[in-house]
């Protein structure tokens, strides 16, 4: 090992760069689908060796002796994104006549963007560098630090941040309840750099027990409450509501195109909402669609509604995304909501909610005028784009049951899990991830929902056009699914989801408590008190 140290830590020039590059996209085998977590032991393990020989000349001012460290993290980070965003470049394909000009700033370019906050996490490392187990704290510390920023500057995507890595399954997921995802991953890159500590031999037996303590606390605490607390108290099986999942796995391309095809898919969704039961099971009680399921103006089309309640029973309920116009008025434009919709069995809307983080570029375009001029569109074809909704509010079901409603990749956003959440009785997601076909981007947006349901402590209802819809517990364990692009519905009930299983926890407080506890350890190791070698 340090003689591997070695020659990496002196390694220059292109391949140096290739080296962080390839250390950063290794590391994205640790995410879905492959879900191989040990893969970030060698990502981590590489940067470090590569951030210790990211030497500049003593006489260079600050930036010029940090200038290494941040192009070694900012070509780790391009290798990391690039690996683990290209199927981005999937969405623009849909309609590549218009946007396939595109596909080297969603492959390339959005990648280099995110880079620079793993360039700024080596920078801020750096300052703090030291020789032994204070320099692999100061990484897992700027690493936390930057990951956060990430999850809200310039509105924020915290998509495949490092602690996901360090979460493939429910029994590793457990630890973001208490300390929430940022904290798993300030905790999660001080593990898996650990093993750099070999290479150079300070701080070493330190290090590397104190990385195991952290990684067996990590493991034994999702064994505990997997196996050993009991689950919330729950209703007789046959008074639980039946909730119904319709998965269509319509392709984007069809829906885009004529009158035809979107009366098409209406009717393939009301087919599949009025299946019967599969071996015997009760009638669904929920019956819920993906977003934008329904493909035209649902309050301009009166028979649409009448239909929807022709095809409910009167005690059945539809959930369903659709797009919602609001009119302002003579001489204003009309507005347009990403929104959901509750319809009873008589075919009226009672309850509505609109979708409030809004995707850059896809649902509406920063800089719209000066962008236009240019002659660059949404991906998605809506004059003038989406409107943002100012809050979120709860979207209450006639039983009185409480969903937190998220649309599409509102669900990665941990610091969307506010306001009145701790009210609901479930988090639904709806989404539309057949823009990304058959890649690994909805298995990634899969597995940040679920660890969404893990934080709250809330179970979770997903429905996707394509894939991947399915009913998680609060534990993050998948209660009844359909895979990618498998066609069908699904019908599944809940324990406790008449009661709010969620626990109010302090996690953004843990998080900076742990911020706090690694930077400590970095400047006590920086000046030289201990974790240093005589």
């Amino acid at each position: 090992m340090e003689r591997l140290a070695d020659r990496i830590i002196l390694v220059w020039g292109v391949k140096r760069s290739l080296l962080a590059i390839a250390a950063g996209a290794f590391g994205v085998l640790a995410l879905p689908p492959v879900g191989f977590f040990a893969a970030m032991f060698v990502s981590f393990t590489l940067l470090v060796w590569l951030i210790d020989g990211a030497a500049a000349s003593p006489e260079s001012s600050l930036a010029g002796r940090l200038w290494p460290a941040f192009a070694t993290g900012w070509l780790f980070g391009f290798g990391y994104f690039v690996a683990g965003l290209w199927w981005l470049g999937h969405a623009l394909l849909v309609d590549s006549d218009e946007f396939a000009w595109a596909l080297p700033l969603a492959i390339l370019g959005l990648p280099a963007c995110l880079a620079i906050f793993y360039g700024l996490a080596a920078a801020l490392a750096r300052i703090l560098w030291s020789d032994g187990m204070g320099r692999i704290a100061a990484l897992a510390a700027s690493f936390g630090l930057l990951e956060w920023v990430r999850s809200f500057i310039f509105t924020g995507f915290p998509w495949n941040a490092i602690g996901y890595a360090m979460m493939p399954m429910p029994v590793m997921m457990q630890s973001a309840h208490v300390i929430g995802t940022m904290g798993v991953t300030a905790l999660s890159v001080f593990v898996f750099a650990a093993p750099a500590l070999l290479g150079t031999r300070q701080g070493a037996k330190l290090g590397i027990s104190l990385a195991a303590i952290l990684f067996a606390a990590h493991l034994g605490y999702g064994a505990y409450i997997l196996y050993l607390t009991p689950k919330p108290e729950a209703l007789p099986e046959d008074k639980r509501p039946v909730i119904r999942l319709v998965q269509p796995a319509i392709d984007q391309s069809v829906k885009m195109d004529n009158d035809a095809d979107r009366e098409a898919i209406f009717e393939t969704h009301l087919k599949l909402s009025t299946e019967a039961p599969r071996e015997g099971g009760r009638k669904p009680d929920i019956i819920v669609w993906p977003e934008t399921s329904i493909p035209f103006i649902l309050t301009d089309n009166k028979d649409a509604l009448t239909r929807i309640a022709d095809t409910l029973d009167d005690d059945q309920i539809l959930i369903a995304g659709a797009v919602r116009a609001e009119e302002l008025g003579p001489g204003y434009p009309t507005r347009y909501y990403n929104s959901i919709y509750v319809i009873d069995g008589r075919g009226q809307i009672v309850a509505a909610s609109d979708k409030v983080h809004l995707v850059p570029f896809g649902e509406y375009l920063p800089f719209e005028d000066m962008l236009n001029e240019l002659g660059i569109q949404n991906v998605v074809e809506m004059p003038g784009g989406f409107s943002a909704a100012a809050s979120r509010h709860l979207l209450e079901l006639p039983s009185g049951l409480k969903f937190y409603p998220l649309v599409c990749y509102e669900i990665i956003f941990p610091d969307e899990m506010t306001g009145d959440i701790g009210q609901a009785n479930a988090i639904l997601n709806i989404t539309n991830d057949s823009w990304f076909g058959s890649t690994p981007g909805p298995y990634q947006h899969f597995q940040q929902a679920r660890v969404r349901a893990v934080e709250t402590g809330l179970p979770l209802i997903r429905d996707a056009n394509s894939g991947i819809s399915a009913v998680v517990d609060a534990r993050g364990e998948i209660v009844s699914g359909l895979k990618l692009d498998e066609i069908g519905f699904i019908d599944a009930t809940l324990d406790g989801l008449e009661k709010n299983t969620g626990k109010p926890y302090p996690r953004q407080t843990y998080f900076w408590l742990t911020e706090t506890l690694l930077m400590i350890i970095a400047l006590i190791s920086r000046r030289g008190f201990i974790f240093r070698p005589n």
